[in-house]
């Protein structure tokens, strides 16, 4: 791994790969900073800065940042999550200042015209919308609001159209003086780079950035709830999400958790996908997730369903879990290992994916983590430990149920927490 770590005098964190056989750089600045840091004024605000970044600076028009960089045939883009925001580019190896200009340029310099933002909210509107009208999308967030109810973590990141409407310049402004500090900024590049160049044109372009921020970064501790939340529409497939509270990112279950995730539904080859599907049909997509936080963490099983399948097909998925409390078989272990060793190594070939990962593991913990040492700790995971935290997930914890669309066949969350928690018991419309 030709990792190089440079943190600069003022705070900022800068870390490239060189990869060079390629001609081509992805490039990009991550904030340790998302949706989880906003106050109850600003639900949507991190959401809304990322799209307002590339609508002008006082240098360059929203156009003249859209045509700059595509003049070079690069891209640029941005994405905004619970505890991260990102803005990247990839372009070719000779346009690596650019991309580094134009991105301290959007970072430093915004200029959140009334107008643009007037526009952006609306386009923001939209996008909220479209997620409103698509029922795996709906499913999820509901999901989240339950399992962390009237906590920034089971906020939507879109916001609602109330507060995205009320934003004004001045609390964008405020949020990013809040949280776009050096103290919580990687600049990552991975491919054609050499890291003493960039470190010099990083060091130049993003010199205005604040070192301290100007109030303490909001993180509210996570505290996981769960419950119930359902909502019936007439449509052709039910969504169902059963889900339980997960590991966070250092936590010792926490590898062992991913493991349990892609054995239980992690690919064509997973039991709940032969199961679920193959044998008995029940659905067309079916498959377990695990989400990491820095506190809490996810353990969910999606379906999705005609709605006169669920009275059978969510005893299916109980047993299902329940027999991973029971037995894994170190074949299994062996898959998912092989499945993560093979996404790591194909991961390496690719910048972007590089970059991302790197960026990550700086935020998450302090260095990047070289692929011989991840697989070193799947190794330790045997299938005693995986029976055991299985049994404690989804059999010691509140579980929680999210579903949309023609659910009216599904059991109460009472029968299912009871069929759950007792070897055998069916739930009430299942048996009936």
């Amino acid at each position: 791994m030709n990792v190089e770590i440079t943190r600069l005098a003022s705070g900022l964190t800068v870390v490239t790969e060189t990869m060079p056989h390629l001609e081509s750089v992805a490039l990009g600045v991550w904030i340790k900073s998302g949706s989880r840091n906003e106050t109850d004024d600003e639900h949507g605000i991190a959401h809304l800065l990322e799209h307002m970044a590339f609508k002008g600076t006082a240098r360059r028009s929203a156009r003249d940042i859209a045509e700059e960089i595509e003049n070079v045939g690069g891209e640029l883009n941005a994405a905004t999550s619970t505890e991260t925001t990102s803005y990247y580019a990839r372009v070719l190896r000779d346009n690596v200042p650019l991309a580094v200009d134009i991105l301290a340029d959007i970072l430093t310099e915004s200029e959140f015209d009334e107008e643009e933002l007037r526009r952006e909210k609306h386009v923001i509107l939209q996008e909220i919308g479209a997620a409103n009208d698509t029922p795996d999308d709906v499913v999820f967030d509901k999901f989240s609001e339950v399992a962390y109810r009237g906590q920034t973590l089971g906020r939507p990141i879109l916001g609602t159209p109330d507060t995205v409407q009320g934003f004004t310049p001045g609390q964008i402004r405020n949020y990013l003086s809040r949280n776009y500090t050096t103290d919580r900024m990687f600049v990552v590049a991975a491919g054609a780079v050499d890291h003493t160049t960039f470190v010099k044109q990083v060091e130049e372009r993003f010199a205005r950035l604040p070192m301290t921020p100007s109030a303490p970064p909001v993180l509210e501790a996570a505290r996981y709830i769960g419950g119930d939340v359902r909502e019936t529409r007439d449509l052709m497939d039910a969504q169902v999400l059963l889900g339980f509270e997960g590991k966070a990112y250092h936590m010792r279950d926490f590898y062992c958790s991913q493991i349990l995730a892609n054995i239980l539904g992690g690919g064509m080859s997973s039991r709940l996908f032969q199961e679920v599907r193959e044998r008995r049909g029940l659905c067309y997509s079916v498959y377990a997730f695990h989400w990491g936080f820095s506190d809490t963490g996810i353990f969910g099983i999606h379906a999705a369903t005609g709605g006169n399948e669920l009275p059978t097909l969510v005893p299916v998925i109980i047993d299902e879990l329940r027999k991973s409390s029971e037995t894994i078989h170190q074949q299994e272990i062996d898959r998912a290992r092989a499945q993560i060793r093979a996404q790591l190594l194909m991961g390496q070939e690719s910048p972007a994916a590089r970059a991302g990962q790197i960026a990550r593991q700086m935020m998450l913990y302090g260095r990047p983590i070289p692929n011989p040492e991840m697989m070193e700790r799947l190794e330790g995971i045997t299938t005693e430990r995986l029976t055991d935290l299985a049994g404690r997930l989804f059999f010691d914890t509140v579980p929680t149920l999210s579903a949309v669309g023609p659910i009216e066949q599904l059991a109460p969350l009472t029968d299912i927490s009871t069929a759950l928690a007792t070897p055998g018991i069916q739930t009430k419309k299942a048996a009936g």
